[in-house]
């Protein structure tokens, strides 16, 4: 279970979704990489609708805790073994909604901070039965180190975000890029899900995705709330 501070106020937040919603290919510029990350369901064309996939909660670690990278893929021998990282926006739900209008999604709104959506790729390009599994091991799901009300976000559509590796910047974009913005985002997955308070919508990354590897430390930076910040352990390597 994660606590996080919230920005403004002195009782802090623990996070502890029943369910994480994430969004695929929702920056143009990540579409225009889907050759190089090789990943089943990524083309070159524009979603005509948003494209989830879910994160499980046991994914979630807070700032300065390990990516664990797990012994057991070493079972797989993949001549290219990859674990990625991914820089974005969660958006955290207050309220219990359904099939809410995009006129009103700002309302369902509890906060917002930064998500790391870890991926094992070689897993989500050979499991059958989708990506489930490469999304959702263990410590695959940072998230930090504050969240931020929608009173003190400013402009959630017009924010920097940014990765680092290892002190370089790997990704670096803005909000503004998203295919799809935040009120048809939560109205969209409201439609196919009833969302309730603490339900986590993640919503997609930028370009520039690549790997980590053990030793790593891997930041995610995003405009008015801050950075998040974890190292990387690969169990065969410890």
């Amino acid at each position: 279970m994660v606590t996080l501070p919230v920005a403004g106020r002195d009782v802090p937040y623990t996070v502890n979704p029943s369910k994480i919603i994430a969004l695929g290919l929702n920056y143009r510029e990540h579409i225009a990489e889907s050759h190089s990350v090789k990943v089943r369901g990524f083309t070159d064309e524009v979603p005509a609708e948003p494209m989830l996939f879910p994160k499980t909660p046991n994914v979630l670690i807070g700032p300065q805790e390990p990516i664990v990278i797990p012994r057991f893929l070493k079972r797989y021998d993949f001549d290219e073994p990859r674990v990625d990282y991914e820089a974005e926006l969660a958006v955290i739900i207050g309220k219990r909604c359904r099939d809410v209008p995009a006129e009103n999604a700002d309302a369902c709104i509890f906060g917002y901070t930064c998500l790391n959506d870890v991926s094992q790729r070689n897993l989500q390009t050979g499991d059958r039965t989708g990506w489930f599994r490469g999304k959702s091991l263990d410590t695959f799901g940072p998230i930090g180190p504050r969240v931020v009300l929608p009173q003190d976000i400013g402009d959630p559509q017009a924010l920097f975000i940014r990765c680092r590796l290892n002190g370089k910047t790997v990704q670096d974009s803005n909000t503004r890029q998203m295919i799809f913005k935040l009120p048809d985002i939560i109205a969209f997955v409201s439609a196919n899900f009833t969302l309730i308070p603490g339900d986590i919508i993640s919503t997609g990354t930028p370009s520039g995705v690549g790997a980590l590897h053990h030793g790593d430390v891997v930041e995610v930076e995003i405009e008015n709330i801050g950075t998040l910040s974890n190292p990387v352990i690969d169990e065969c390597r410890d």
